[in-house]
């Protein structure tokens, strides 16, 4: 159960006040920008080499953040022509310490009873042609990240992740360390799926609250401008995939994205119509690539995990959240 002072979500460096670097740790090149399009403060950790240059919380491999929430989410962008690598160490149920790692160095996935390694797959703009390349390739394109790479938000389910690949159940989160090279916008924690693209209008008349979903709350969302789509400008990655019981060798977008919007529309527009038929299924398959991996909002409602009850307060209290939080449209920052 999520500590109420996690509820509904903990934004972790607001929560652990990153920038007086008191309860962080940080080394090599690590420096705070404004970034153009997200109109905000970001970290940009840079370095020739990913392990001399990182920001690390806690600020000591003795302390633990404690943090209980199913869900992480990174909201970061790689630095384009580099690699990067982020490093998670959970703590077990059987209390034991599980490293999971992922970057678009690694070449292939990697597990030992007490690490996992997982290739990340940088994406390219829509229709770039790193895009291109990426969805008519028969392998995974793991490596420097493209001159276009977009922000993303990643979500990661430690639940999942644990249960599938070591057979173990999640207790927490203890330290988070993102090595060179990224922009970061922020990491948040929560026990709920939050879905781009989705008013919270129209989540709260599909009663998604109920089922553990929400939209994104403004200080975890990317600006979207006037007559703009959020999935036309940014990436949605959810790991590991819920349609499918098998494990998944990287972290990468779904290719089958594209198509579904081009079918469906925004992602509100996909994804509401499938509230009431919520369950498992299998996730699409891509027809280039045949991947099945990391999913986009398209997918996620209709593929997630068992329903996750909440009360009368929580549900309150999150749609106040959202009430005084939901994103607002920005002029084009160009």
């Amino acid at each position: 159960v999520l500590a109420a002072w996690q509820r509904p979500y903990l934004n972790i460096f607001k929560h652990f006040r990153v920038e007086e670097w008191k309860h962080s740790a940080r080394e090599g090149d690590v420096a705070t920008l404004t970034d153009a399009r997200l109109k905000g403060t970001v970290y940009r950790i840079w370095g020739s080499f990913p392990t001399r240059s990182y920001l690390q919380l806690p600020r000591t491999g003795t302390q633990s953040l404690g943090l209980v929430g199913r869900y992480l989410y990174l909201l970061f962008k790689p630095l384009p022509h580099k690699q990067f690598v982020v490093h998670l160490d959970v703590a077990t149920e059987e209390k034991q310490v599980v490293r999971i790692s992922f970057s678009n160095r690694f070449k292939e996935f990697k597990s030992t009873p007490t690490w996992l390694q997982f290739p990340f797959v940088c994406g390219a703009a829509e229709g770039s042609v790193g895009d291109h390349t990426t969805k008519t390739s028969k392998r995974d394109l793991v490596g420097a990240a493209p001159a276009d790479a977009r922000w993303t938000c990643l979500v990661l389910d430690l639940h999942s992740i644990l249960s599938l690949y070591l057979n173990h159940r999640y207790s927490h989160l203890k330290s988070i360390k993102l090595c060179a090279n990224l922009l970061v916008k922020n990491l948040c924690t929560s026990d709920l799926v939050f879905i781009p693209g989705v008013t919270f209008s129209k989540a709260r008349q599909a009663d998604l609250a109920s089922r553990g979903v929400a939209p994104m709350p403004r200080e975890m969302a990317f600006p979207v401008p006037k007559g703009e789509e959020w999935h036309d400008l940014y990436d949605y990655i959810r790991f590991p995939s819920e349609g499918s019981k098998l494990p998944y060798n990287s972290i990468q977008k779904s290719c089958s994205s594209s198509a579904a919007r081009g079918k469906a529309g925004t992602a509100a527009e996909a994804v509401l119509p499938r509230v009431d038929a919520l369950g498992f299924g299998k996730s699409p398959t891509c027809s280039s690539c045949g991947h099945t991996g990391g999913q986009d909002p398209e997918d996620t409602i209709h593929q997630m995990p068992p329903p996750m009850m909440l009360t009368k307060a929580v549900r309150d209290r999150l749609s106040l959240v959202h009430q005084m939080t939901s994103p607002k449209a920005v002029s084009a920052p160009w």
